[in-house]
């Protein structure tokens, strides 16, 4: 990054509308944050900054406000019992593994559903897929669907109480760092890393995850984001009305 030199008087100027920038981004993020306080199993996201440091015409360092990225918050959201067969949550580190048409991508969003041909699958029709990377399909004469904490799902025929036959199991990965995996919307995530085993991982069925947002965190962020904004911007309009002064004055001595 190349920060051109510029005179003293707009030093405090540039140095607020870095700040502002940043604080407008943060302002954007914690708001995405609010929105999704009731998707399940969304994990809210915090900006990282950094100081930037710049020579001036007589070398002395001016300190510019510099934001270098965001940080996900991967603490486990609450589990809410729902009742429903397929309704599932991850108790501990592990994605559910889905198939989409471009390619693999990994959730903790437990809200699945039968589709027309008994697969179990996301709201947006993507297959949950199973230990051997095909997908679950529960057989039409399936009575009574059980999910074990493993992840194995099994049912009973139609004429039978008992929950003996086994349809396959979910395959829950994990990864050596969370921070890398990219969100593509609709709680799905993609990464380059190769999925790996979850054993600390256990699904709990008839659950959801919810948003580990915080609200009255979140609001409290934004206010001070807010302030913070007001106040560089007080600051850029007091340095603005001296810079003024002075080019008057100047102008009327000459």
């Amino acid at each position: 990054m190349r920060v051109e030199l510029i005179p003293d008087m707009e030093n405090a100027s540039f140095v607020a509308l870095s700040r502002q920038m940043v604080l407008q981004r943060q302002m954007d993020l914690i708001a995405n944050n609010i929105a999704n306080i009731s998707t399940p199993a969304f994990k809210g996201e915090r900006m990282v900054f950094i100081e930037y440091l710049a020579k001036t015409d007589d070398s002395q360092n001016l300190s510019y406000v510099e934001d270098i990225g965001q940080v996900r918050d991967t603490a486990e959201g609450s589990m809410t019992p729902t009742g429903n067969t397929f309704d599932l949550g991850i108790k501990g580190n592990g994605y559910f593994t889905v198939d989409t048409p471009n390619g693999q991508r990994y959730t903790r969003n437990g809200r699945f559903t039968l589709d027309g041909t008994g697969r179990l699958t996301t709201s947006d029709g993507y297959a949950l897929l199973d230990s051997n990377n095909q997908p679950i399909v529960v057989p039409e004469d399936a009575n009574g669907v059980v999910v074990s904490e493993d992840g194995t799902v099994s049912a009973g025929a139609s004429d039978s109480t008992t929950t003996t036959n086994q349809i396959g199991r979910i395959k829950l990965a994990s990864f050596a760092n969370d921070q890398d995996l990219s969100m593509t919307g609709n709680g799905l995530y993609s990464t380059d890393q190769p999925p790996q085993p979850a054993p600390d991982a256990s699904v709990l069925q008839g659950m959801v995850e919810e948003s580990n947002v915080q609200p009255v965190i979140e609001i409290t962020r934004m206010i001070a984001a807010h302030r913070a904004f007001d106040a560089t911007q007080n600051l850029i309009q007091t340095d603005d009305d001296m810079e003024r002064e002075a080019i008057d004055k100047l102008t009327r001595t000459s």
